[in-house]
Formats: structure tokens, sequence, C-alpha cells
């Protein structure tokens, strides 16, 4: 038992090792799974429509090919112009909301905490702010990089559907090859879960991304209707971020509101809307749109999925991203299989026999 566990312990050391080495080659291949693995089900429902599975699989990819060719040449350029509009008003943004701090808060502050509280205030927001844009370009530049480093932007977009059209023609026959591979005593456990895995997956995925799109066209809304600055872009930001917990709802929360009090101030009204926008979102995420369309069959704690989406993402940049979330609903679920096994155990078990103490000669052996 402790040797097949060595084995397997130093048979994921490597494969970790090797992902961390070819983590750049293997995004595109990363990729095209994922993307065989979401499209399978849509595969299979064209098929029972007596579609073959070839002529199915060029049908979604072509689908998909077409909608993202539509995205990058409608959507990219429109959405890349206003992130730089936005990211080139950020210092007189910052400048701004510290010249209000100082006409109307200043007096009182230098009261409270001296003569240089005012100032010191000041230079650490600028500190704060040139911290977090430079964090965030660092980000964006590593993840840029990463995807280039080797094969470039190209190989993502050319090698993904041609890795995703293989894998989605071959999928059912894969699956059935590697539960042939599972010992016959082990195959039924094996199969609950792996059954129990897939659903965590796909319910996050599919429930997640629901949740993102309908976050993010109510904050782009109202922050359009508000009349907002870059609304619609700050929306959709908080939306699509909205994938990692509590990050979306807060960026785009700062994001608003320093615009907002920049654009509005001194008329409290339309801050205290944008405000108002943020305040009703989370209010229908956390008790009307993630209940419905996530639920609990997920359990997927947000703690566990921001540490393993940081975690992954900074050792693996763009590849760790993909691993992430299904890495952690698979030990999520490999967790909870043991402690259910545990409770059911005679280890755990009032009724069970307590464990025999060690004999005296053994007891006397460790303590020499």
């Amino acid at each position: 038992m402790q040797r097949r566990a060595a084995v397997a312990l130093a048979a994921l050391a490597v494969v970790v090792f090797l992902l961390y080495l070819l983590r750049d080659v293997l995004v595109p291949f990363v990729a095209g799974a994922a993307l065989a693995y979401l499209l399978d089900p849509v595969a299979d429902r064209l098929e029972r429509l007596g579609i073959g599975r070839l002529t199915a699989t060029l049908i979604i990819l072509a689908v998909f090919v077409l909608g993202l060719l539509l995205m990058l040449i409608i959507a990219v350029p429109l959405a890349a112009r206003q992130i730089g509009a936005l990211a080139a008003s950020m210092p007189a943004t910052v400048s701004r909301i510290q010249a209000i701090i100082a006409d109307h808060a200043g007096h009182l502050l230098e009261q409270v905490g001296g003569s240089g509280t005012l100032q010191d205030l000041q230079s650490s927001v600028g500190r704060l702010v040139g911290a977090a844009g430079t964090w965030i370009v660092n980000v964006l530049g590593s993840l840029w990089t990463g995807s280039q480093a080797i094969v470039g932007i190209l190989s993502l977009l050319v090698v993904t559907p041609v890795v995703a059209f293989y894998l989605l023609v071959d999928w059912d026959r894969m699956i059935a090859v590697v539960d042939s591979w599972v010992p016959p005593r082990n195959r039924q456990t094996v199969r609950t879960l792996a059954h129990e895995i897939d659903q965590a997956i796909t319910a996050f995925i599919r429930g997640q991304s629901l949740v993102c799109l309908i976050l993010g066209t109510f904050y782009a809304v109202g922050l359009w209707l508000i009349g907002l600055n870059f609304g619609v872009l700050i929306g959709m930001i908080a939306g699509f971020l909205t994938f990692i917990p509590y990050v979306g709802s807060l960026t785009g929360f700062l994001l608003s509101i320093g615009v907002a009090i920049v654009q509005f101030w001194p008329d409290w009204t339309w801050i205290l809307a944008t405000l108002g926008v943020f305040l009703a979102g989370q209010f229908l995420e956390g008790n009307v749109i993630q209940p419905k369309l996530v639920g609990d069959a997920v359990r997927l704690h947000p703690v566990w999925l921001m540490f393993a989406l940081l975690a992954f993402g900074s050792l693996f940049g763009f590849l760790g991203l993909l691993l992430a979330v299904p890495i952690a609903a698979a030990l999520g679920v490999i967790a909870r299989f043991a402690v259910r096994h545990y409770l059911e155990s005679a280890l755990y078990r009032a009724d069970a026999p307590p464990l025999a103490p060690p004999p005296v000669a053994e007891i006397e052996q460790r303590r020499a």
C-alpha cells in the first residue's frame, strides 16, 4: 500500500513538473480538450436526432468558429478602445478624487491626525492606485507573453479548433477505452466519482457563465441608464470577473464609484444611484440568480475556487486558469468521497472496537 502511494505521488509530481515546463505549448491543446468536453452534449443531442457524429462535429465547430470570428472582428476592437480610454482617464480620475478629499475632508483630517495626515493620505492613495495599475498591467502582460512565448497567439486560434474537432469526433470512444483500463473491481466506484466530477464541472461552468452574462448585462444597462462614463465597459468587466467570486462585483463597484464621483460631484443623487445598481446586482446574485442557476449541486466553496484560480494561474499562467476549475471540482468530489467512507468506517463508528494498544516491547523500542 505504501509503495503504491509512493508511486502515485511520484507520478503526480512528474505530471505537475511537465505541466510547468510545457505550460505554453499545452495551452491550445488543453483549450481544445475543454472545448470538446463542453460541446460533447450538443454533439450527442444531434446524434439522437439522426445526424452522424462527424457531421454533427463539423456543424458545431463551424458555428462556434464563426461566432468567435465575429466577436474578434466586432467586439474586441470596440472593447480595446474603451479599455484604453478608461486606462488613460484613470490618473485624472485619481487626481480629481484626491482634490475632492482635500476640499471637503482636509480640515477634519488635519485636526484628527495632524498637519501631515492629508498629504500622507493623498500619497498613499496615489501609491495604491499606481501599484494596482502596475499589477494589472503585469498580470495581463504575463498572460499575453506566456501564451505567445513559443507558439504565439495564432496557434491558440488555429490549433484549438483542430484539436477540438478530433477529440469531439472520438470522445465517446476515448471514454470507453479509458473506462476499460480501470480494474473491474473498482470500475463502478470510478464511474460514480467521474459522474459526480462531470456534474460538478458542467453545472458550475454552465451556471456561472449564465450568472456572468446576466450580471454583466444588468450592470452595463443600469450604469448606461444612469449616464455613467464607461458604464457599459465597467458593467462588462464586472460581469466577466464575476467568474471569480467577489472579485467582479468589487472591481466594478470601485471603478464605477470612482468614475461617478468625478463625473457627478457634488450631485449625490447619481452617485447613490450608481451604488444602488451594484447593491441591487448583489441582492439578485445572492438571492435569485446564483441559487437558481448554480445551486448547491456544484458544492465549490468560493474561497476554495478563488485559491485554485489564483494558485494555478500564478504557477501555470493561462493554462492554470483553464485547469483550475476542473481540478478544484475533482479534488472536492474526491475529498467528499473520502470523508463519506471515513464516516462509514469502523475507525469512526462508536460501536467499533477500540484500537488495540501497541505491545509493550514496541513502546519500549520507540522510547529507546
